[in-house]
């Protein structure tokens, strides 16, 4: 009898610690793109992808970029954001350095003083980079993207990629 209730037992806590997982909603993962260097992580976030856009808002197919123009950094398919009266709040920083580590574009959060946003509009987030002075020609830029929200302090979007300008 007792080792009846042993092997009951067993299959019971395996499926019972597999409900309580499956409840926590919990998404972590790492992506790169071979042809444009870019890299990201999440955390807590379910995301779909993560792209460089080119200034014809398709995406890139490598890291060149050419001066004067704009690209963006945008991240689809964001889901599990916290919610505060129905609404998430999304931050965004956006750092572009060169060589030495120098900023030529430092923001600190995009989305600072939003008032909240449906869950449906905040699903795709993208970061603007107008290239042009004080960038160079010739030179390479390293470009951090950190996605929060404001609610869920654990979720996280960590991007990253080189920009050569030409």
């Amino acid at each position: 009898m007792k080792n009846l209730k042993t092997t009951l037992a067993i299959p019971f806590i395996m499926i019972l610690g597999c409900a309580i997982f499956a409840g926590c909603n919990f998404s972590t993962g790492a992506k790169k793109d071979l042809r444009t260097g870019l890299s990201f992580n999440y955390n807590g976030f379910i995301v779909q992808d993560v792209l460089l856009i080119d200034p014809a808002n398709k995406p890139m197919t490598d890291n060149k970029v050419q001066l004067n123009t704009r690209i963006a950094i945008a991240a689809f398919g964001i889901h599990n954001y916290g919610l505060k009266d129905g609404k998430v709040f999304p931050g965004m920083m956006l750092l572009v350095t060169d060589k030495k580590g120098t900023p030529v574009l430092n923001a600190a959060d995009l989305f600072a003083g939003g008032q909240g946003y449906p869950p449906a509009n905040a699903t795709e987030l993208r970061g603007d980079i107008t290239i042009a002075k004080p960038m160079t020609a010739g030179e390479t830029y390293h470009v951090k993207v950190h996605i929060w929200d404001k609610v869920k302090a654990d979720n996280e979007i960590n991007i990253e990629t080189d920009l050569v300008v030409q």
